[in-house]
């Protein structure tokens, strides 16, 4: 169906007061669990996947369809130039977000990514969609459609958006990750997810902003690589033997009230503090398959990964360190 200039225009402010409202309510959510006191980290972590899979996708499409028409105005092109950046703001704050030391700091950080992005969708309603309506070299119509196919790629595949020509390492990941994501489509997801964390051991100690990245990535990746029998964890295990720390010393790791940012710190923190043989028992909220490939990429035959329970709420694994093996 064919639908008027008139009608993309408000279907495009429909879609603005959908991200508006719904990133809305996983603000007051954080909101409501800072001030009742209560534990705010599963409220961030919402309100950060939101935002990576929602509005900066959606941010993107509209700098490759809506900004780049509005820029042949130039009217248009001192507002486009500062929608743009605030975009780049948006992202910036998010990655804050991710990483807030402290529950005030986080409801901080998210009263100021819905303060701009109110602003932001403000601009965009009443000014810039107005002056591309009556704009006879511009098709709404067209627009529309070819934003949602862009979008809806974005959120399949995410990559580094508009990085600097000066940032090389920045520019070769984005390739790699839309590799990594074109591998994935193609039916090679464990291929795929290998390749990501690969990247992300080779960058997590020098490039830890661009490591985070990669880890959004793998949890993407992760749902097209096939599932790997918890029988064969379990035979994989018995070969490195229970070693000297013995099964008995297995503390519990629960991870699911820590903010995304510091789950994966506070698990290979306790993965390094282990002597051989020794384990820990990790308790998380969703399938930790992408955390599985980051121990394969930088710890290959020296951990063991025992699969306990597989949700659909808890996921518990015990992931040991090798103890050493007879005769040596």
């Amino acid at each position: 169906m064919t639908i008027t200039e008139t009608e993309a225009l408000e279907a495009i402010r429909s879609h603005h007061r959908t991200l508006e409202d719904e990133l809305r309510v996983r603000v007051e959510a954080l909101d409501q669990a800072v001030a009742g006191g209560h534990a705010h980290e599963r409220a961030t972590a919402t309100l950060v996947a939101y935002l990576a899979g929602e509005v900066l996708p959606h941010a993107e499409a509209e700098e490759q369809t809506l900004y780049r028409a509005a820029r042949t105005n130039r009217d248009l092109a001192d507002m486009v130039n500062e929608m743009i950046a605030e975009h780049r703001a948006l992202s910036a704050a998010a990655g804050q977000l991710a990483s807030a030391a402290s529950a005030t700091a986080a409801a901080e950080q998210a009263g100021q990514i819905a303060a701009l992005f109110a602003a932001h969708v403000i601009k965009e309603n009443e000014i810039l969609l107005p002056a591309l309506l009556s704009d006879g070299e511009a098709d709404l119509t067209a627009l529309l459609g070819e934003m949602h196919r862009r979008t809806e790629k974005a959120g399949q595949a995410p990559q580094a958006r508009n990085i600097p020509a000066a940032d090389p390492q920045a520019a070769v990941l984005s390739l790699l990750l839309e590799a990594a994501a074109e591998l994935a489509r193609a039916g090679h997801g464990d291929r795929a997810c290998r390749l990501a964390a690969s990247a992300w051991a080779a960058l997590r100690e020098t490039r830890p902003e661009l490591a985070v990245r990669v880890t959004a990535a793998l949890h993407g990746l992760a749902g097209r690589a096939p599932a790997r029998p918890a029988a064969a964890d379990l035979a994989a295990s018995r070969e490195q033997g229970p070693g000297p720390g013995g099964r008995e010393a297995d503390r519990d790791l629960d991870v699911r009230d820590l903010a995304p940012a510091q789950r994966h710190e506070s698990i290979f923190a306790a993965y390094q503090a282990l002597a051989p043989g020794a384990g820990f028992v990790l308790f998380n909220d969703h399938d930790p398959k992408p955390l599985r490939y980051q121990f394969e990429a930088e710890h290959s035959g020296e951990f063991t990964w025992d699969s306990l329970e597989a949700g659909p709420e808890v996921w518990r694994v015990r992931i040991g360190r090798a103890g050493a093996r007879p005769g040596q």
